[in-house]
């Protein structure tokens, strides 16, 4: 891959397994500096190992742990990576979560345990990382724009879904989370915009596609007719994190084989 991220630091949040590890990886491709973060401690292994596989690859970067619905964790993290990289050019607002339930079953631990890592996640980083884009200003020997933001957003920002309300409703606040968040600070020229990954190949959703009868149900929503990989969603972020796509703000970007195309209605519904 083009070194078209060379110089610049990036935070991927969630990133011990699943889409941000791949993000993190094909970032560190890209030639950014990238920082693994993980929740908890039980991920700290998974963490490390996301790190050994770049730095194996002659990539760069760290692990920080940190839960990100965690004002004062969230603060600390990026006061650290500031104290030892001296700012932060990319952040991908990545971390989420799924506690599934019939909505009249649903508690409010449920709801508030989605709502906060999701949702209120993304607020705390993107609102530590526009404080710092604003402290450093531009840096234009390595990027047109003052600073990225990508968030994490899904299909289901658009498509509704049934049993996982909690899910559905913080996907589809991040989509106002960016779109506000790119019309107030575009003109200091700080990009945001969401991916929007379809169904992805990772721990989240396994029993989606970890057995042939699942799959071949999961392959009737998409009409490209295969699940995409971390990879994919990775290739996505290096664009939209480099300088190719510095017209690009305020935009919800589907990376979904079609799904939303809602290939059930291909036979007149």
């Amino acid at each position: 891959m083009d070194k078209v991220l060379n110089g610049q630091i990036a935070l991927i949040t969630g990133a011990s397994s699943g889409i941000g590890a791949g993000v993190a990886k094909s970032l560190a491709d890209a030639g950014a500096t990238v920082v693994v973060n993980y929740p908890v401690e039980a991920t700290k292994a998974a963490a490390q190992a996301v790190l050994d596989e770049i730095t194996s690859a002659g990539g760069k970067g760290i692990i920080a742990q940190c839960d990100v619905s965690k004002e004062d964790q969230v603060e600390k993290m990026f006061a650290d990576i500031v104290a030892q990289f001296g700012t932060l050019d990319i952040l991908v607002n990545n971390a989420g979560l799924q506690r599934d339930a019939k909505f009249d079953e649903m508690t409010l631990e449920q709801w508030n345990t989605v709502i906060d890592v999701n949702l209120t996640g993304q607020f705390l980083c993107a609102r530590s990382a526009i404080r710092e884009f604003l402290r450093r200003g531009p840096r234009p020997e390595v990027s047109s724009a003052t600073g990225k933001i990508i968030c994490m957003s899904s299909v289901h920002e658009q498509i509704p879904w049934a049993g996982h309300v909690n899910y559905a409703s913080s996907k589809g606040a991040i989509k106002m989370l960016m779109q506000s968040l790119a019309q107030e600070y575009g003109d200091r020229h700080i990009r945001v915009n969401s991916i929007c990954p379809g169904a992805i190949q990772t721990p989240i959703n396994k029993s989606a596609w970890e057995t042939p009868q699942a799959l071949n149900s999961l392959m009737t929503l998409i009409p490209y007719n295969r699940i995409g990989k971390p990879e994919d969603i990775g290739n996505l972020a290096v664009f939209l994190a480099s300088d190719q796509s510095d017209y690009i703000t305020g935009a919800s970007i589907f990376i979904d084989g079609g799904m939303t195309v809602l290939e059930s209605f291909s036979d007149n519904g």
